[in-house]
Parts: C-alpha cells; sequence; structure tokens
C-alpha cells in the first residue's frame, strides 16, 4: 500500500469513532428527546445520514486497498483515492444539516449535498473501476 492510501486510511479510522458518536447520540435523542421522536422527517434523514456515513467510510477503506494496484495516472489516482470519502462527508452532511431543527417541516438547500456527494461516490467508483480493469487488461496481454 502506498503511503498516500496508508495515511488516508490511517485518517479515515480516526474519523470513524465520529460515526459511532453520531449512533449513540441518535439513540439518545430517541429515548430522551420527545422534540426528536414527533418529527418524522429529521428522524428518516439523521438514520440515513449514519447510515451512509458508516457504509461510505467502511467502502472508502476497502477501495484504498485497490488503488494502487489500479493501471491510472497520478491524478486518476488521486481521484480514485478521495472521491469516495468526500462523498461520505457531503452524503451525511446533506440529510444532518438539511433537517436541523426539531421544527423543520422539510429539508432546506443543503440537501443538494446529496447529489453532489453522489457524483462524487459515482466518478471515484467508476475511476478506480476502470483502473483496476485496465490493469487486468495488461495482465493478461502480458502473460499471452
Amino acid at each position: 500500500m502506498s503511503h498516500a492510501s496508508r495515511r488516508l486510511a490511517g485518517i479515515l479510522l480516526v474519523v470513524f469513532p465520529t460515526v459511532i458518536f453520531g449512533g449513540v447520540s441518535l439513540l439518545s435523542f430517541l429515548v430522551n428527546d420527545p422534540a426528536y421522536q414527533e418529527n418524522a422527517l429529521r428522524q428518516d434523514l439523521w438514520r440515513a445520514g449514519h447510515a451512509h456515513a458508516g457504509v461510505l467510510l467502511v467502502l472508502s477503506l476497502v477501495l484504498l486497498r485497490y488503488v494502487d494496484e489500479a493501471r491510472l495516472g497520478t491524478v486518476a489516482k488521486e481521484i480514485a483515492r478521495h472521491a469516495v470519502p468526500a462523498a461520505a462527508i457531503l452524503i451525511p452532511a446533506a440529510f444532518f444539516l438539511s433537517v436541523p431543527t426539531p421544527a423543520s417541516t422539510e429539508p432546506n438547500a443543503l440537501i443538494w449535498l446529496a447529489p453532489l456527494g453522489a457524483v462524487s461516490l459515482v466518478t471515484g467508483l467508476v475511476t478506480l473501476g476502470v483502473g483496476l480493469l485496465r490493469a487486468r487488461l495488461e495482465e493478461s496481454v502480458t502473460v499471452a
């Protein structure tokens, strides 16, 4: 694993407890905060934010194991390395920040961070996927 991938993996592992803290916070809201319990939209979006944060951070860590094996240029490797972690920030931020108060009845404009995060996610996945397919094709040609 390259130094850049190892460094990012370390950062993601240090950040990951924030997802755990978020889960504990959601649980305390469900148990102790009647205002949170009365707002179904806020519950749904915050639950989605928490789930997306955890899943996308785990996906980010898994993808880092493959970035250095992909046949990509330097810039493309940086895109593959950082786009999914960026999505792990943007998508949950959209869900959490778009309904900031118990009185919120509809998402505010920050919900548009979710599609931006989705573009980042797709960009990272496709870039890495193409790089891995190119590496495999190159490997096949070399063996033949």
